[in-house]
């Protein structure tokens, strides 16, 4: 039996087939500019890859050809559960949860949290559940993980209506993630993830942190959207609330148009001036381009300053854990955090550190230092484990 993941973009779907005995991926891929006529779909499959064309565009053209690779595989009447990622659940989904009516219906009141996200993964289920109709759907939502903040993380200082009418809180995302890598360094540490106090580190070109207690996220560093907290590869991170009126009164902008600047024009984008890309950025500022140390800098900078500000969550801190593409990937920022994170006890083995990347992940931190660690994440493989143990009626 096999489970397929899928995460569905505003105009992207990202796609994973894994064996529900030994967890293998037989068929992957990416579609892209859905929604246009330049879309197309990447199939890996068995270790070799096609690019197709997508003439229609649409998510059910993508599931056409999805279902038409299971075919040739004699795969598909093997399906039988579909995970779906799911950006924003609100604080109605603390778990995953099996799609009905009723889900679709949470999902769709979500919508205004997550304009861009939520309406996407609709349509995915929407499709997916048409190309799949034998199939149990899985809805697996980024922000579950964070439901067991406390209230004094998760509220704002704001007119308590805003929250109670409006749902105006701290919900955080990128869960998935920060639960599989969490699981993950306890098993390398050797120790229970119900003894360890853990800052994890999502860095891509989303971005964000989160204090791990037990196993459970007590902090993080999202919000009610995801532009609060870390400089991203296109966000802006934490800016001053007055900067939206100051600059749409300078600059004759709409406020949307402010929000939409923030999200997609700033981080790393908007200092360099150059890219959104950390391996870019590093290229160029070692040939001496000041705008991308500066990105790079505060980077480091924002995130070293946030890790200190989840410790003091924790009260004590036993590892960091690095993930994601920059994560995993940059020998440059991990180096320049865990120095600047020296009054914790950090510290750096170089060579451990320079050896992490490209898959190869481990303790980059020396004997005696915080024990600092570099992680694969797997989300594709986590949707699936949770997807699986909910239906099989354990705990997901």
């Amino acid at each position: 039996m096999w489970t397929l993941v899928l995460n569905c973009g505003s105009s992207s779907l990202k796609f994973a087939l894994l064996s529900q005995e030994d967890e293998q991926t037989r068929l992957s891929g990416l579609a892209e500019r859905l929604g246009s006529a330049g879309a197309s779909l990447r199939l890996d499959m068995d270790g070799e890859r096609q690019t197709l064309s997508l003439d229609g565009g649409s998510y059910a053209d993508a599931f056409a050809q999805i279902a038409a690779a299971l075919e040739a595989l004699g795969l598909r009447e093997e399906v039988t559960a579909v995970g779906h990622r799911v950006v924003h659940g609100g604080d109605r989904f603390s778990a995953p949860a099996l799609v009905t009516p009723k889900v679709l219906d949470g999902v769709r009141a979500c919508m205004p949290l997550a304009p861009l996200h939520n309406p996407a993964n609709i349509a995915g289920i929407e499709a997916a559940q048409a190309a799949f109709p034998g199939a149990a759907h899985v809805a697996v939502f980024d922000t579950a993980f964070h439901q067991t903040m406390p209230e004094v993380a998760y509220r704002y200082a704001v007119p308590e209506g805003w929250y109670r009418q409006h749902g105006v809180r701290r919900y955080g995302f990128h869960g998935t993630s920060h639960a599989f890598v969490a699981a993950q360094a306890a098993e390398r540490l050797g120790r229970p993830l119900t003894e360890l106090n853990l800052v994890t580190a999502h860095l891509g070109n989303g971005c964000s942190l989160c204090a791990v207690q037990g196993g459970r996220s007590i902090d993080t560093s999202m919000g009610l959207t995801p532009l609060e907290g870390l400089v991203m590869g296109t966000r802006s991170g934490d800016v001053d609330p007055g900067l939206h009126d100051y600059i749409a009164r300078q600059a004759g902008l709409s406020l949307s148009e402010v929000t939409a600047a923030l999200n997609r024009d700033s981080g790393l984008l908007g200092l360099s001036g150059l890219s959104n890309d950390m391996r870019e950025l590093e290229k160029a500022a070692g040939r001496g381009h000041a705008g991308a140390r500066l990105a790079i800098d505060a980077f480091v900078y924002r995130l070293a300053g946030q890790i200190a500000a989840l410790a003091a969550a924790l009260g004590r801190v036993d590892a960091l854990v690095f993930t994601g593409g920059i994560g995993e990937n940059s020998a440059l920022v991990r180096a320049a955090t865990l120095q600047r994170l020296a009054v914790l006890g950090a510290g750096v083995d170089a060579v451990a550190n320079g050896a992490a990347v490209r898959g190869q992940n481990g303790l980059i931190s020396p004997a005696g230092a915080l024990p600092a660690l570099v992680v694969g994440t797997n989300e594709e493989l986590s949707i699936a484990r949770q997807t699986q143990a909910l239906l099989a009626g354990g705990q997901a």
